[in-house]
């Protein structure tokens, strides 16, 4: 596991990363088996052409896997299919909220690192927002958090009720109304 500043990352162990995993990977053996009958099917399969429907298949795997999130030490890191990007939670400069139907957050630091985080991993793992809010909330007091309070304080009240209605319904209460 990296350390970072002293501290172990925390690797979010959601299951929706992993659910997301097991799509990617069925979705790219389907393509493979699929093209790879076809082309056997119409009679024009050759070791080449296999070996190109196995690569594509990597391809969209690729493509397809989601992103690795890891928090600590007062950095973000999002690993994707090229890039490695980082920021400072402890020196955010601003909190953006993108898209309407696939929610994004957008975090840029007070050195000018940007990373793009699908509200998702946060729904599925309350302990990246947690580090999250502990590193905007040491950027609140140094003065570096310009902009997207209110976007983080909506953010943490949905979880928060989330999480509640969660219990509630597991334990078998009803909420009163």
């Amino acid at each position: 596991m990296e350390q970072l500043m002293g501290r172990p990352a925390r690797t979010p162990g959601g299951r929706r990363r992993r659910a997301d995993t097991r799509w990617a990977v069925w979705f790219a053996l389907t393509f493979a088996g699929m093209t790879t009958v076809l082309d056997w099917a119409s009679g024009g399969l050759t070791v080449a052409r296999a070996d190109l429907w196995a690569l594509l298949a990597v391809a969209v795997f690729a493509v397809l896997r989601p992103p690795r999130v890891t928090a600590g030490g007062g950095r973000l890191t999002v690993r994707g299919l090229v890039r490695v990007r980082r920021v400072r939670t402890d020196a955010l400069a601003g909190v953006w909220r993108d898209g309407r139907i696939a929610t994004r957050l957008l975090l840029r630091d007070a050195d000018g690192h940007r990373v793009t985080l699908d509200l998702r991993v946060l729904v599925a793992d309350p302990l990246l927002l947690h580090e999250l809010d502990t590193g905007a909330r040491r950027s609140l007091e140094a003065g570096t958090l310009s902009h997207g309070t209110d976007i983080l304080r909506l953010l943490g009240r949905h979880l928060d009720d989330t999480a509640t209605r969660g219990i509630l319904d597991a334990s078998g209460l009803e909420r009163g109304r």
